[in-house]
């Protein structure tokens, strides 16, 4: 058998025929497809309707882009820390070296919702 692709239209159409008498194995033929193509067929899509697939493909077509900007809402965010880290410890290491010699910098910081002392620009989380 040749390898085909079909449609989520089409494969409803073809369980409505199943619906309204035609053998499994009849349509298996005419559409050439395997009996466990046609099971697993209707176990996902007995009972659908056309409406129905084109309102699941039109939700997965949402779901995927609704990932990809969650994807770079993250990545943004996760820059943004690291950026916002780099800062916050260069301008502490920075004070440090301003103060006076031998005098130790002690501060507390909120970085990532979780406060840290910080001695000598060094966390100690």
């Amino acid at each position: 058998m040749r390898r085909r692709r079909f449609r989520k239209e089409q494969i409803i159409t073809i369980l409505k025929e199943h619906q309204a008498g035609l053998s499994a194995a009849e349509l298996c033929e005419r559409h050439g497809i395997s009996d466990a193509t046609f099971c697993k067929w209707r176990s996902k899509f007995g009972g659908m309707e056309v409406v129905d697939a084109k309102r699941l493909r039109a939700l997965e077509e949402e779901n995927g882009r609704l990932k990809e900007l969650l994807t770079g809402m993250m990545m943004d965010v996760a820059t943004l820390r690291k950026n916002l880290e780099r800062t916050v410890f260069a301008q502490l290491e920075t004070e440090s070296r301003h103060s006076q010699a031998g005098s130790a910098v002690w501060g507390k910081v909120r970085v990532n919702q979780i406060d840290c002392s910080v001695y000598k620009g060094r966390p100690s989380c």
